[in-house]
């Protein structure tokens, strides 16, 4: 039941935004029926078209809000007789672009999505943010508003705008799921139903866009990263980096299908950052150990993905990569260099790979004082027990005294 909610949710949505206008009223109608259905159905059995129950109960609410109790019984027997609004094939990526439009922040925009698009409850995004109900609500009923104060309608962006907007989707999706892998704080390292819930969004979008390489080029990331997933983590939720881990628990289907997507995009369409990503970890999957990995290729690819797009996590990853490739302290040049960035300077993972690259490069006492700074700056639990249980391996500046003895 909640998953044909879900699915209907979207659907329903866009035909009743078409049919009375007011992108907000009409979210807060199809709520409303998506709670009537919720209690009503599991007694009285799922309708033969659920989607045009749930348009009809939508439609019928909205009037309510509209219109006096006369021309509401009017307006309500007009909808019970007309056909069911026809869905078309671009209404949902419509959708999603109107949750990305410009004038929302980024939580705004990933909020939305994920209430609208994704059809998950207040609660749900709730749960899966880490944040209190009333907050996410607060947030929703702002985007809506901001979306109705731009008069902006339910339609495709013009041609002009839909570059800005896609790009905005496709971040938004992309947050979605990094949220889900490694969660930002809190317990668990992954929210399954974060990651679950941009994959089935991506695929969509990907549905909509064939021919949109950067689209092709996230699906693909996804896949192959989500494909680790069942070998990240152990029994108690602690994390298992990627050399280490059984690559035997690896998603194979989900491999193959990220694989030939992202290799099939690469062959057709211009280059972008999202798709260099995929490749990257398609490089990854392959190996069948973590010795086997293409370090060359790797840093190669990341240094095309830094020339085209760079960031903060993609220099330090790129310093990995050379590390692997030109040894330890080449990659402790590298990033001396690059913790120049304040964005940098005091970023947990800046600590860890500097722990990392210590470590190798046999400096184990500066790379346990690393590995705890690393895990005080995170906030997320899983990452704060490896990073400290890393340290707890390595020797303190006593134990290493009394060695040298």
């Amino acid at each position: 039941m909640p998953e044909l909610l879900r699915a209907c949710a979207p659907q329903v949505l866009v035909a009743v935004v078409r049919r009375y206008g007011d992108f907000e009223a009409c979210e807060d109608a199809v709520q409303e029926a998506l709670l009537a259905a919720a209690a009503q159905w599991p007694r009285t059995g799922v309708p033969e078209h659920p989607r045009n129950w749930l348009i009809t109960v939508a439609g019928r609410r909205r009037v309510e809000v509209l219109r006096s109790e006369t021309a509401r019984r009017r307006r309500e027997e007009a909808v019970q007789h007309e056909p069911a609004p026809q869905v078309r094939g671009d209404d949902e990526l419509t959708l999603l672009l109107l949750c990305c439009h410009p004038a929302l922040s980024v939580p705004a925009q990933v909020t939305l999505t994920l209430r609208a698009v994704g059809g998950l409850s207040t609660a749900e995004i709730a749960r899966a943010l880490l944040l209190p109900e009333a907050t996410v609500g607060q947030r929703i009923s702002r985007a809506k508003q901001r979306i109705r104060a731009t008069g902006t309608r339910f339609e495709l962006p013009a041609p002009d705008e839909l570059g800005e907007r896609l790009t905005a989707a496709r971040h938004v999706l992309y947050l979605i799921f990094n949220e889900g892998y490694t969660a930002s704080s809190g317990d668990a390292l992954h929210r399954v139903e974060l990651t679950r819930e941009a994959i089935r969004l991506t695929r969509q979008l990907h549905r909509l866009l064939p021919g949109d390489g950067e689209v092709a080029g996230l699906l693909a990331l996804m896949l192959l990263t989500d494909a680790r997933r069942p070998a990240r983590t152990t029994a108690d939720g602690s994390l298992v980096p990627l050399a280490e881990q059984d690559r035997r628990r690896w998603d194979a289907d989900a491999i193959a299908e990220g694989v030939a997507l992202i290799t099939r995009t690469l062959q057709q369409a211009p280059i972008g950052a999202l798709q260099l990503q995929a490749a990257i970890a398609a490089v990854h999957d392959e190996a069948a150990r973590a010795e086997d990995t293409d370090w060359p290729q790797i840093s190669t690819l990341y240094g095309l993905l830094y020339a085209l797009d760079p960031s903060p996590m993609v220099t330090l990853n790129r310093i990995v990569a050379l590390a692997m490739v030109d040894g330890p302290h080449a990659g402790l040049a590298a990033l001396e260099q690059a913790a120049q960035d304040s964005l940098l300077a005091r970023h947990h993972r800046t600590a860890a790979v500097r722990a990392h690259l210590l470590d190798l490069a046999g400096e184990r006492v500066a790379a346990r004082e690393q590995y705890r700074l690393a895990a005080r700056l995170t906030l997320s639990r899983p990452e704060q027990r490896y990073l400290q249980s890393r340290a707890a391996q390595l020797p303190s500046p006593q134990e290493s005294a009394d060695g040298d003895h």
